[in-house]
């Protein structure tokens, strides 16, 4: 079924009927979206196939067109497939180039299939089977990129690295700990899109332009054929509502920067200043001048794609925010950012988690800046807090034993216990394992803690979920 180029006066079969002369070709280039929305094909055709077969149903579409459709909507799709379908900018869109072919396919019954509905409240359809597929791959992306990080904490509940606030050293944290910050992120993260799908998975189609029909049809069956939980209640709300996409937007820019957090950290933590990481060869580059660079492309390229994300959503915000109900020729521009939004995204999260699967530790590195900046003073003042100092006086013994080592160019962990106990008689010999870096994350044993013990739950809480359980 090769198909022809269609002539360019071919929209005049569409709508023209009211105007007296063609589209300008500029306007035809300026208006047509065929170029962006041609990816919503498949979802067009299965939106498409279910109201036929309900016009069938409430006895509107006879049972030989019903077959034609299907057959000619069969030929279409294997064309699409097989990349061998002419898109035509004449005819507009993706809704126009498909109805015309099927036409040129099945004859009259093509022409009926637009019986009780509008291009306005097909696209919506579209839009949000398209976007309900996408959120399942995205979900599906981020359990893949959870289990990665999962793993990478599991080598590493031992790993002991400084924690930082300020990006100072503040006190010493387990490794796996600070990755499965990330893991508690990307869940919130898997949330916000499982309830983003429950809001969008509804069905516009039956709305019309955007007063309904007067023909006889049956949404809540095209609802149920279409896997929909339910219609959208009011035929204005249907045609014009792009919250769903505002919010798939603010929910993929929510976790581009959860992802953007993690890159400048990865960039900080492969600096040889700080050693703690090796990227994978394949996930950087080098310099055109400087041989000695190993460059982390990936991290900083997802830094800027955030920045990108989320001007798409301020995009589809301001949008929206000056239209009046109810469909507006505006929202023809809601694709370019939205599939951008979708197509940035599932390459991030791809690459992601193939990336923290091939990160090498330095377990040493990372032990070594752990001993730097005092990050056990906050033991040293839990301790004479439970000896029976109020803890303000505790907070300012420790200060002044800090500036001690400070000066004496050691940690404040490496002071003998002498020195110690200048600043505080109430100082024994059990303080030197509540220095350590050890003691210090063993201390913490309390559910969302540092500890070995309460973080090897974490993991395993963790894993129960991404298993189902």
């Amino acid at each position: 079924m090769q198909q022809q180029e269609p002539p360019a006066d071919e929209d005049a079969k569409t709508w023209s009927g009211r105007f007296s002369e063609p589209v300008a070709e500029l306007v035809k280039r300026y208006t047509a979206s065929v170029g962006v929305d041609k990816r919503l094909a498949e979802f067009d055709i299965q939106g498409s196939l279910a109201h036929a077969r309900m016009l069938h149903a409430v006895g509107v579409l006879s049972k030989n067109d019903l077959a034609d459709i299907e057959r000619g909507m069969a030929g279409i799709l294997d064309e699409i497939r097989q990349g061998k379908f002419v898109w035509s900018i004449d005819l507009e869109d993706v809704h126009l180039n498909i109805e015309k072919r099927l036409t040129d396919l099945v004859g009259d019954a093509g022409k009926r299939l637009h019986t009780g509905r509008s291009r306005n409240d097909q696209v919506a359809t579209d839009i949000r089977l398209y976007l309900r597929a996408a959120i399942d791959e995205t979900l599906a992306l981020i359990a893949g990129f959870q289990a990665r990080l999962v793993d990478l904490a599991d080598q590493n509940i031992d790993t002991v690295m400084p924690g930082f606030t300020h990006l100072q050293v503040a006190q010493p944290v387990s490794f796996a700990h600070h990755l499965m910050a990330y893991y508690e992120m990307l869940r919130r993260d898997a949330s916000r899109f499982s309830d983003c799908r429950k809001r969008l998975n509804l069905l516009p189609l039956g709305a019309g332009a955007l007063a309904g029909t007067t023909f006889p049809i049956d949404r809540e069956r095209v609802a149920k054929e279409l896997s929909f939980d339910g219609v959208c209640e009011n035929s204005l709300d249907a045609v014009s509502d792009r919250d769903f996409a505002i919010e798939f937007c603010a929910c993929a820019a929510l976790i581009m920067t959860h992802l953007s957090r993690l890159s400048e950290e990865l960039i900080l933590w492969m600096n040889p200043r700080f050693g703690f990481i090796r990227l994978a060869d394949r996930f950087c580059t080098g310099s055109s001048m400087m041989p000695q660079k190993k460059n982390p492309d990936v991290p900083e390229l997802v830094r800027g794609k955030t920045g990108r994300v989320n001007g798409h959503l301020v995009g589809l915000l301001t949008l929206m925010k000056g239209q009046p109900l109810a469909y507006n020729k505006d929202n023809q521009e809601d694709k370019e950012p939205l599939f951008d939004t979708v197509d940035t995204l599932g390459a991030t999260l791809r690459i992601y988690a193939d990336m923290v699967g091939g990160i090498t530790v330095d377990k040493a590195a990372m032990r070594r800046a752990a001993m730097e900046g005092h990050a056990t003073a906050t033991d040293l003042a839990d301790y004479l807090v439970k000896k029976g100092l109020p803890f303000r006086e505790a907070h300012e013994v420790v200060a002044r034993a800090v500036r001690r080592a400070a000066e004496k160019g050691v940690d404040l962990a490496q002071l003998d216990l002498e020195d110690l106990r200048q600043f505080s008689e109430l100082i024994g010999a059990d303080v030197i394992d509540k220095l350590s870096l050890e003691g210090s994350l063993a201390a913490r044993d309390h559910i969302g803690g540092t500890a070995p013990k309460q973080v090897r739950a974490a993991i395993a809480r963790a894993r129960r979920r991404l298993n189902g359980h």
